[in-house]
């Protein structure tokens, strides 16, 4: 599995703003050229899925791909089903629920192990939200994998968690590393968001003037050849539990400055303690 993953949420085209398909379908090749075989998406990402099954017509061996039941009306299995043809595919090899279900869960869980020995799905995984979400995940028996945001500015819940899952061996992906753009060292407490197909159009100023002050606080980490958004990606990667790092990209140049993030200069030991004294202070 690839250290850099490609989160597709951005190419759907309803999060971070309008794509065109031919700018998503490079940054795929791009990210498939530099060594990235690890996709993630869900059906709720907009046109995702459709140019994600465009995209992996004869290279689907190449890729490992995850995908998520996001709750659906029409059920899991019906949802998983048009994924498949959507993605064209006979098969996910990571499908994720898109929570993590409690007492009202035993019929999803019977229908994944239905998919899952019909072959539609290879494992299981969960996406969570908060340390209680891991300790349910990971008293699982059929959950392989999670997926959970680990930033500079976000290291819980993981970093409460970290020996059990060890203990556990599930695969850990890591989201939001970027913190929605802001430790790409793109925006400020000035930015704007006017995009009707951008989440962060929603955001008040207060929201986008915290973030950004709380992203400043980390610029201290570029130097050399290392971006801020480099090592954002490295800190994620720092934790040995971390399989991969999922990122979004719309274009060739993000593609690329995110599968080439961990080979600038590393994170020092000092650097990794720095952060943790600057993280307790925000």
């Amino acid at each position: 599995l690839s250290e850099t993953g490609f989160g597709s949420w951005a190419i759907g085209g309803t999060s971070y703003g309008a794509v065109e398909e031919s700018d998503s379908l490079g940054a795929l090749a791009c990210a498939e050229e530099l060594g990235c075989n690890f996709v993630d998406t869900a059906a709720v990402y907009g046109d995702a899925e459709r140019v994600l099954g465009r995209f992996l017509e004869g290279r689907r061996d190449r890729w490992v791909l995850a995908s998520k039941y996001s709750g659906q009306p029409d059920g899991l299995t019906s949802t998983l089903d048009a994924q498949l043809r959507r993605l064209r595919t006979d098969r996910i090899d990571l499908y994720q629920l898109h929570w993590m279900p409690r007492e009202d869960g035993a019929r999803l869980w019977d229908e994944i192990a239905l998919a899952q020995r019909a072959g539609k799905i290879r494992h299981v995984g969960v996406s969570l939200y908060s340390a209680a979400d891991i300790d349910a995940a990971l008293a699982h028996p059929l959950i392989d994998g999670i997926q959970v945001r680990l930033s500079l500015l976000d290291p819980l819940p993981l970093l409460r968690r970290l020996d059990a899952i060890r203990a556990r061996s599930v695969g850990v992906i890591a989201r939001s590393a970027l913190k929605d753009g802001f430790l790409a060292g793109k925006y400020d407490a000035t930015s704007c968001f006017t995009d009707a197909n951008d989440q962060r159009s929603g955001w008040d100023r207060a929201r986008v003037t915290i973030t950004a002050r709380r992203a400043d606080a980390m610029r201290f980490l570029a130097r050399g050849t290392r971006t801020l958004h480099a090592a954002a990606v490295q800190y994620a990667l720092a934790f040995p539990e971390v399989s991969t790092v999922v990122l979004s990209a719309k274009s060739v140049r993000q593609a690329a400055s995110n599968c080439l993030a961990p080979t600038l200069d590393a994170l020092s030991g000092p650097e990794l303690t720095r952060i943790r004294a600057v993280q307790s202070d925000l």
